[in-house]
């Protein structure tokens, strides 16, 4: 998989690895707000060895690192703060993870752009992840004699979703939910996860129930062209 991921990046880029132009830069600026708090607004604190792939002109090397926050892929040159230009044929690869920025429809038709993390892809679907920040601003709390501050906090949410023709339908990392999600195929896939101890939490196992989910449509008498159809009537 990730390998063949490698080489689509690789493939589509007719200048290798050159530094990464000015015109797919935007200038940005530091963010301080949030010093203060525990946790991190980023991905990863460090910036790190990347690749910037524009469909347009080629590949490109950098070092990146992603802002949660403000969903960008960000850079510094100097003392100057920029982000990667957000479009839909630049995409990035950083430290082993392959950002795209999509813009998505979900089953009410409403658009959920943005960066997303590609984590598995066949002929039929794709399963991306999201990242969001929860935020926990700062609290006093009253106690004898004084009023002692509790620092703020930053936490990362993950979140997924199977996509099919720039649809996407979130995957629950319960087992009651994501049984209602699939509900065509309840009785199978609630037997699958406990024969086979599927953890929904565990990104590899989640991978694993939805390719099964496909199988167990592929083998219908009349398979649905769209994976998604019935998903979608029961969403």
């Amino acid at each position: 998989m990730r390998i063949l991921l490698l080489l689509l990046f690789v493939l589509i880029s007719p200048a290798l690895f050159a530094q990464l132009p000015r015109s797919l830069m935007t200038s940005s600026e530091k963010i301080t707000l949030f010093d203060e708090y525990d946790g991190t607004m980023y991905m990863k604190s460090r910036y790190k060895e990347s690749s910037v792939i524009d469909e347009k002109s080629g590949t490109y090397d950098t070092k990146l690192k992603y802002n949660i926050y403000t969903d960008a892929l960000e850079l510094v040159q100097g003392s100057k703060y920029y982000e990667v230009v957000k479009s839909k044929t630049i995409h990035a690869r950083i430290d082993g993870d392959y950002f795209y920025y999509c813009e998505f429809k979900n089953q009410r038709g409403l658009i959920r752009d943005g960066y997303y993390i590609l984590v598995e892809m066949n002929d039929k679907y794709r399963i991306y992840k999201k990242l969001n920040l929860d935020i926990k601003d700062p609290e006093k709390r009253e106690r004898v004699n004084s009023g002692i501050a509790e620092p703020g906090e930053l936490r990362t949410r993950v979140t997924y979703f199977i996509e099919e023709e720039g649809t996407i339908v979130e995957l629950p990392t319960n087992k009651k939910d994501m049984l209602a999600t699939f509900s065509d195929k309840e009785q199978e896939l609630g037997q699958y996860l406990k024969k086979e101890k599927i953890r929904l939490k565990k990104e590899e196992d989640l991978i694993r129930f939805v390719a099964r989910y496909n199988a167990l449509k592929s083998s219908e008498a009349n398979p649905s062209q769209k994976l998604l159809s019935n998903i979608t009537r029961n969403k």
